[in-house]
């Protein structure tokens, strides 16, 4: 009897695998931070024997390499994929016995790269799951675009006829077990539900119901921002990465963190937006720990600068240092936890800025305050709808554009708060008077103000 055990990557949106029978298992598309899936191979009682990956992957750095070397595991990487370390490269139709009656059988199903392999899981010759990575995700697929620029149209119609492949190959009931799709920035648009099948896959999925010209022209209308981080994860996967060191930071007290300040560093508080805007470091940024920390964080961060973290407890630092250490932020430079009154030096006092609704925003306005309204959605959010005056600049871009800002108090918002709340750090370090609107946008127009063009959902 095989099992298929799901590891979530919550932070970044997606999944790995661990699929086996009785003694031996393969663990698909495993995250950096090894010791989880090692922990549930043990809970599981199996050897994990080989280690698969679908393709080279640009969101996050892998830990097959590691993995493998640590457990002795042969590492399954597409023969297509260039790489410089040793591996065991595997082709359309090459199979692998991953335990008595249990094959896995690889499918070239080239889009979201040109090198992309899915696994099919077949229990005694019957195929009972398909690892399909960022081919056939749930009632979508990879996006084609992150590759090479000249190549995005040609592999947007390689997705369309590898999800046609998979659908055609394999039976109704076969699992659909993908990576990607579960807010990742990987998929082409978000899945909507946890589980799938081929059989659903074939009613709902527009890249089997649609003619691939359609496909292909909506798909790459609808295509979103690339986070700038995403340049940095390929060129680590092909060279091999390092194991990853999950060991406590230096600790830093609040001279040092003045000094890392001063320096140009990045301080970053991991606290929840209310405590933040209640009282923070002046010149720290905000980035919850319970939010998309490492897609935000490493989105907008220069590559390669030091960062030291803040947080209430040193769990949350834990926390946040192994989901860093899953896009290539490694090693914050210190830590330190606690209240923000402990992290300021002697005799200066924590900063502070206001939160409100869209509520306060429209009596704002109503009252006749000068206010500049800035929306930090990305360009395809704002499409939906916007408020009437509002300055348009994405999170991702706010920082390299801050004096685009105009004068004024600014009112910062999103869909939701989380961005809003980074965005009001980053304009609050800069001395500039700003309010964080912690609220649904679609509480704009019920709170009267004008909108341009349809309100998008939260």
């Amino acid at each position: 009897m095989f099992f298929v055990d799901t590891l979530e990557i919550e932070g970044l949106g997606n999944r790995s695998y661990l699929a086996g029978g009785p003694g031996a298992a393969v663990v698909v598309d495993p995250s950096r931070d090894i010791d989880q899936v090692v922990a549930a191979a043990a809970r599981r009682g199996v050897r994990i024997a080989y280690v698969a990956e679908t393709h080279v992957h640009n969101d996050y750095v892998s830990g097959g390499l590691a993995l493998a070397r640590t457990t002795g595991a042969r590492y399954l990487i597409p023969a297509g994929a260039s790489v410089s370390f040793d591996r065991t490269p595997i082709a359309d139709g090459d199979s692998i016995a991953v335990d008595e009656g249990l094959l896995l059988r690889a499918m070239a199903t080239p889009g979201h790269t040109p090198h992309h392999t899915s696994y099919v899981l077949e229990e005694d010759g019957r195929p009972v799951a398909a690892f399909t990575g960022g081919s056939l995700l749930i009632g979508s697929v990879g996006r084609p675009d992150l590759v090479e620029p000249r190549l995005t149209e040609l592999l947007a119609r390689a997705q369309h006829a590898s999800a046609h492949r998979l659908a055609d190959t394999l039976d109704d009931e076969v699992r659909v077990l993908p990576t990607h799709g579960f807010g990742s920035f990987c998929s082409s648009s978000q899945a909507e539900g946890d589980a799938t099948t081929i059989g659903a896959e074939r009613k709902n999925n527009d890249a089997l119901t649609m003619d691939v010209d359609t496909f292909v022209a909506e798909m790459l209308a609808g295509l979103d921002d690339v986070p700038a981080y995403y340049a940095h994860m390929g060129p680590a996967n092909t060279s091999g990465p390092a194991p990853v060191d999950l060991t406590p930071p230096r600790s830093a007290d609040a001279e040092e963190i003045a000094s890392r300040l001063a320096a140009g560093e990045w301080v970053v508080d991991l606290r929840n937006r209310v405590a933040f805007a209640e009282g923070h470091v002046a010149g720290s940024f905000n980035f919850e720990g319970e939010g998309k920390l490492a897609t935000y964080l490493a989105w907008l961060i220069p590559w390669g600068k030091p960062v030291t973290l803040l947080a209430s407890t040193p769990e949350q630092i834990t926390a946040a240092q192994r989901e860093l250490a899953r896009v290539g932020i490694d090693r914050p430079a210190a830590a330190a936890t606690g209240e923000a009154h402990t992290w300021v030096r002697e005799g200066e006092r924590p900063a502070s800025f206001r939160r409100a609704r869209f509520a306060d925003l429209a009596e704002a306005r109503e009252r006749g305050e000068q206010v500049v309204v800035l929306d930090v959605r990305r360009a395809s959010e704002r499409a939906d709808g916007f408020v009437e005056d509002s300055v348009h600049i994405p999170v991702h871009e706010l920082h390299g554009r801050l004096g685009e800002v105009p004068e004024g108090v600014v009112w910062v918002h999103c869909a939701g708060g989380m961005r809003a709340a980074i965005a009001a750090s980053l304009l609050d370090a800069v001395g500039r008077e700003v309010v964080a609107v912690d609220d649904a946008f679609t509480a704009a127009g019920e709170a009267g103000l004008s909108l341009i063009g349809p309100v998008g959902k939260d």
